[in-house]
């Protein structure tokens, strides 16, 4: 088991998230944005000078926090997929460089002005998403598929369908926590229930390679894509995150936990200190907490196993 988190919550630059994931004692970040550019848009001179900093620090990036096929990018539009096939093959050599094995992807953009069951459009996302997952397995590459806001995981069911449909051991999900929470289960006749964390745990578990730790709470839906959410430290809102955590440490995953706050600068002591150094110490209090909430976790399962 090892820790990792997308430091761009902590900061913008990559010289502040180096530092906040050593402050931590972590080895790994999950990279997203640097300089508020995804590490796949970047320039080769800049990426250069990310390698040599991560190097310098002895700091892995453990996965690709791309934007490949994600919830902005439209199923229908050609150059949606595009632009996909483009950032995945910006994104492999350079994970090659970084030994970087895992890139989160997804199934491209929920359609709310479309019924929830499209099966011509399904064909053509499944064709899409296999073109991706084939490019990454020609590579060593796992096509880690986000449970976020995205085609396939508009309810349980298009999730069990996309599993059967996209037969690749280097297709597997990365699982987060709080994704459910703000999520339609979009089956049925409406109006359409939240899907909730747990249950999402349960369609998902047997294909889970890694876990983004998000928790908060549904507030109420909004014109946009996302909802309005109040995120809160791990283990204090609606995201079962002490539940799903538990069982899975229970039945041996020894993959990545990495952390997304989604709270941007609410941990501070002061009202003096900046906005960047807010966020950054949010980031880290959140990083702390979630490796207290682990340690209460496996002294409760080794109690356990005594009894």
């Amino acid at each position: 088991m090892y820790y990792s988190g997308f430091a761009d919550e902590a900061a913008i630059s990559i010289n502040r998230q180096i530092e906040a994931t050593k402050e931590l004692e972590w080895k790994n970040i999950e990279a997203r944005n640097i300089d508020s550019c995804n590490i796949t848009d970047i320039s080769d001179e800049e990426f250069a000078e990310v390698y040599q900093k991560l190097q310098e620090n002895g700091i892995k990036v453990n996965c690709f926090g791309s934007t490949v096929a994600n919830w902005a990018k439209d199923p229908r539009d050609e150059q949606s997929f595009k632009t996909s096939i483009t950032e995945l093959a910006r994104a492999i050599p350079r994970m090659k460089k970084l030994g970087t094995r895992m890139i989160r992807g997804m199934s491209f953009g929920i359609l709310k002005n479309l019924p929830p069951v499209n099966p011509d459009l399904e064909e053509k996302i499944i064709d899409r998403l296999n073109i991706l997952v084939k490019m990454c397995e020609e590579n060593g590459i796992i096509y880690v598929h986000e449970n976020c806001m995205n085609y396939f995981s508009q309810s349980y069911e298009h999730m069990n369908k996309l599993l059967d449909r996209v037969d690749s051991p280097y297709f597997k999900i990365v699982f987060d926590t709080g994704n459910p929470l703000m999520a339609d289960n979009r089956i049925g006749k409406l109006p359409y229930k939240k899907q909730t964390s747990w249950e999402a745990y349960q369609q998902l578990k047997d294909h889970i390679k890694y876990v983004h730790i998000k928790d908060g709470r549904f507030l109420k839906d909004t014109d946009g894509i996302f909802p309005e959410m109040e995120y809160t430290f791990p283990g204090e809102g609606d995201g079962e995150v002490k539940r799903i955590v538990k069982d899975l440490l229970k039945n041996g995953y020894d993959g990545g936990f990495s952390i997304e706050p989604h709270m941007g600068m609410v941990y501070h002591e002061n009202n003096d200190i900046s906005e960047e150094d807010a966020k950054y110490n949010t980031y880290v209090e959140y990083g702390k907490r979630f490796m207290e909430l682990i340690d209460e976790i496996q002294t409760g399962i080794k109690e356990e196993l005594k009894q």
